[in-house]
């Protein structure tokens, strides 16, 4: 399996469609069927075949950016994928949002019950961390095992995506400003985002200005697509979004919708991705294209 490389010249769609074949690929390989139980299945069932990718296709955009090593930053994009399906499962179960439709099919929960959708999610979760860490690939010395572990560990945790759903959680029919909607939501999806083009450059050499425009993009970004799945939930049906629209408005939970008007939270998804293109230039590297078109297609969506 080789990893995905730069090709000169090549349009964005043919890049998206060849490194989504390879991530595809990884995570096909590195997500065995083979543990215990019918446990490989509730695993497989979660992360392959669906979804739009974007994290994945950060990193490896990120990479690019910066020259870095092509088959180290596949490794960090099935694990940053790993992580964001794992919190999929477990955000769908009844303990928390309760949701029935992800990715266009039964949740995980729903297909094979809430116990294995748990343990399915906690296995994810480990292996994504195993695929960081291979006992014999030179693309991954020990150094950029362990940084690129740091990194998706704190955007995962307390401090990141779990401590945002728990801000979440906690203000279900709450009134949030927006500076307080805004820390929830940097956490809760923002961090994942962000880290995903920080695993990518760590797989590469980028000086500290390049390092924290980077990270400037990737958290402009992040809000951007947040601020785009509260528009989208409340203008696009079930079938486009592949999950159940109307939820949040459903559950009574604060969103940009509800916070901002609908008109101002499209002009504030507008002027996240112009915060973007501006950090992509403040970065000074050479070779940003996949990530400015990233941007575009991150805030133009339609699901």
């Amino acid at each position: 399996m080789e990893p995905a490389v730069a090709v000169a010249g090549e349009a964005f769609g043919a890049w998206v469609e060849r490194a989504l074949g390879q991530v595809e690929s990884a995570l096909e390989r590195w997500v065995g069927a083979d543990a215990p139980a019918g446990l490989g299945e509730a695993m497989r069932y979660g992360v392959l075949d669906g979804g739009k990718r974007v994290r994945p296709l950060l990193v490896l955009a990120a990479c690019e950016a910066v020259a870095g090593e092509p088959a180290a930053a596949l490794r960090a994009a099935v694990a940053v994928e790993l992580i964001h399906a794992y919190s999929l499962i477990h955000d769908d179960m009844p303990c928390m949002d309760n949701d029935v439709l992800r990715r266009g099919k039964p949740t995980v929960h729903v297909r094979f019950g809430e116990a294995q959708a748990m343990l399915a999610g906690d296995a994810m979760q480990a292996l994504a961390f195993e695929v960081l860490t291979p006992d014999d690939d030179p693309a991954l010395p020990p150094a950029l095992q362990a940084h690129l572990c740091r990194l998706l560990a704190r955007a995962a945790g307390h401090r990141g995506m779990a401590g945002g759903q728990a801000i979440d959680l906690a203000n279900v029919g709450r009134a949030l400003d927006e500076a307080a909607l805004r820390d929830m939501h940097r956490r809760k999806t923002g961090a994942l985002l962000e880290v995903s083009v920080l695993m990518g450059a760590a797989c590469g050499t980028v000086d500290g200005a390049a390092w924290k425009a980077l990270a400037a993009y990737g958290a402009a970004i992040g809000l951007a697509f947040q601020v785009v799945d509260d528009i989208l939930d409340v203008t696009q049906p079930s079938t486009t979004l592949g999950k159940t629209a109307g939820k949040d408005v459903d559950a009574n939970k604060p969103t940009y919708v509800s916070v901002l008007g609908l008109d101002a939270a499209r002009a504030h998804a507008r002027a996240l991705h112009d915060d973007a293109l501006a950090a992509l230039a403040r970065s000074a590297l050479p070779a940003t294209r996949r990530l400015r078109e990233l941007a575009d297609l991150i805030v133009e969506r339609r699901h």
